[in-house]
């Protein structure tokens, strides 16, 4: 495969139309004199491009920034340069929460690129490492190799119980939260499209579903529910496909829970594309929250634990951890909130379509 072309913060300045000193400014963490939108907008659209600061080449880096410095790894299957990814919000929280503390954040490179001669690069006597954020669940043989190496880690949206640090969403304050607000709306049938199946964060999602269902006196129905091994648009339009078959039955439902926002995106296209009105004939709504909610059109209803806030908790975590043998983990989880978008409506009367 061929290097990927270095972005450049002139290309950056270019794209933006501000200047190269104030996206140097911004990308170093500087924030005196940067209004906070720009700030962000410089930030994710640097991420988007898949920009990558001179301050990953610890070697050649001032001592007295490589003293201050946080790396973070994304799962297998993540990607640092999609825009509008879920993550890309996380990162702009942890960024913004190690700056104001003197602290910058590396990224190292995903799961499945980072062997173990890789790791042990970033680790050579003197490094600049003073911690690790990883960004979704990964294998237990890659964290164990990594904790060989570096005892300071957090896990964000997913747990390693004994193992290292956690920051997770109320996954079952969100649930509960979104099926309350569908039940409230009239709707009875409310059925399940997962992703990432396997990943601890989909099964703690579909249990929470289950529990808000039960706390509603509701039951979920097998038949009308569907699994998939990814979690973005694409999986989010086929898992509602499969299921379409079945409309014509008097007990199918009426709204459907998405595992993410991607997935409720995906589902709601799939369906304006087969004729369907959302939410006027199905209801879709997504069980995680990120700004992309409210980029979409329809706004998706959602509920979840803010992504920056996830990123900053976890900044936080990292900082003060020590890595010593006796230190204590923490299983930080942070409460959800309910938006109300515009892809969820009062059930229609009258059975399947």
């Amino acid at each position: 495969m061929a290097p990927r072309k270095k972005v450049s913060q002139q290309k950056i300045a270019k794209d933006l139309g501000v200047s190269q000193a104030l996206v140097s400014l911004a990308l170093n963490g500087r924030k005196d004199g940067i209004g906070p939108d720009t700030y962000k907008k410089i930030w994710e659209h640097a991420i988007g491009l898949g920009y990558q600061p001179k301050g990953m080449k610890f070697e050649q880096s001032p001592r007295e920034a490589r003293q201050r410095q946080v790396g973070f790894i994304l799962r297998s299957g993540l990607n640092i340069h999609t825009q509008g990814s879920y993550f890309s919000h996380v990162l702009h929280g942890m960024h913004s929460a190690l700056a104001e503390r003197g602290f910058a954040a590396v990224f190292l490179g995903a799961e499945d690129s980072l062997n173990k001669e890789r790791l042990r690069q970033f680790f050579h006597t003197g490094h600049a490492l003073q911690g690790i954020v990883l960004f979704g669940e990964v294998g237990a043989g890659f964290l164990n190799q990594l904790r060989q190496l570096e005892k300071r880690i957090v896990a964000v949206s997913a747990r390693h119980t004994g193992l290292c640090h956690s920051v997770v969403g109320n996954e079952p304050q969100a649930l509960e939260a979104v099926v309350a607000h569908l039940k409230s709306l009239g709707h009875t049938r409310i059925g399940w499209l997962g992703g990432n199946v396997g990943l601890g964060r989909h099964e703690a999602r579909h249990q929470a579903y289950r529990a808000g269902l039960k706390l509603a006196g509701l039951e979920p129905d097998p038949r009308y529910a569907a699994f998939l091994k990814q979690g973005d648009r694409a999986e989010g339009a086929e898992a509602i496909l499969q299921l379409l078959p079945l409309a014509r039955r008097k007990d199918f439902p009426t709204a459907f829970l998405t595992y993410n926002i991607h997935m409720a995106a995906g589902a709601v296209q799939a369906l304006l594309r087969a004729g369907w009105k959302v939410p006027a004939d199905l209801s879709i709504a997504a069980a995680d929250f990120s700004p992309l909610a409210l980029q979409e059109s329809p706004k998706i209803t959602a509920a979840g634990s803010e992504a920056e806030k996830l990123g900053r908790a976890a900044a936080k975590l990292v900082i003060d951890s020590t890595g010593s043998d006796d230190e204590s983990f923490h299983d930080l989880i942070l409460p959800s909130q309910l938006f109300v978008g515009e892809s969820t409506g009062p059930a229609p009367a009258g059975a399947g379509r």
